[in-house]
């Protein structure tokens, strides 16, 4: 048993050297310096530079950003390099090019919103004219539902069973009126 637990020892040692060992062949490339090495990293990547808000009111990191004119409202017929979404080669485009470009939603500006809900209530008002005048005046069909002799006893069950309408029964939506009588 002594044997055993010295050979698991040992070979759980060996195992924690290992694992210490990683991190040292972890650490060995094969890279040149120039893409490694951390000055030439920061010589050809600089940070940006840090801007108060007097010299960037936009906080775009001195990004000057071109009016805000949707393409929809340019020239559809000038010479521009992109003709669809009409626009110059190496023209900046705003930060909200997104909203501003040629696939964002159509802007409305032949109607002006007060004219359009004053149009919606009108169609509204129209619909509902037409709806209460016809209601007042198309005469309504009189439903009347048919009998049968002997109001089909025998075919809906029997004695028993709730009978259709049979010649003499009261009108339908009047058998208060029979009651009175």
């Amino acid at each position: 048993m002594l044997i055993q637990r010295i050979a698991r020892a040992s070979a759980l040692r060996s195992a924690s050297l290992a694992s210490r060992r990683l991190p040292i062949i972890q650490q060995r490339t094969f890279l040149p310096p120039s893409l490694n090495d951390r000055s030439i990293i920061e010589e050809k990547y600089p940070e940006n530079p840090k801007l108060t808000e007097s010299e960037d009111p936009g906080m775009n990191g001195g990004y000057i950003n071109p009016p805000r004119v949707k393409r929809q409202f340019r020239d559809p017929y000038g010479d521009w390099w992109d003709k669809q979404e009409r626009r110059n080669y190496g023209e900046p485009v705003h930060e909200d090019h997104d909203i501003l470009g040629m696939f964002s939603p159509y802007e409305y500006t032949w109607i002006s919103s007060g004219k359009g809900l004053a149009q919606i209530g009108a169609f509204i008002a129209t619909f509902v004219g037409i709806c209460w005048v016809v209601g007042r005046l198309y005469p309504d069909k009189p439903s009347y539902p048919r009998e049968f002799e002997g109001g089909l006893e025998r075919e809906l069950g029997g004695a028993g069973a709730m009978r259709a309408r049979a010649p003499g029964d009261p009108e339908p939506y009047q058998i208060e009126e029979a009651e009175e009588e």
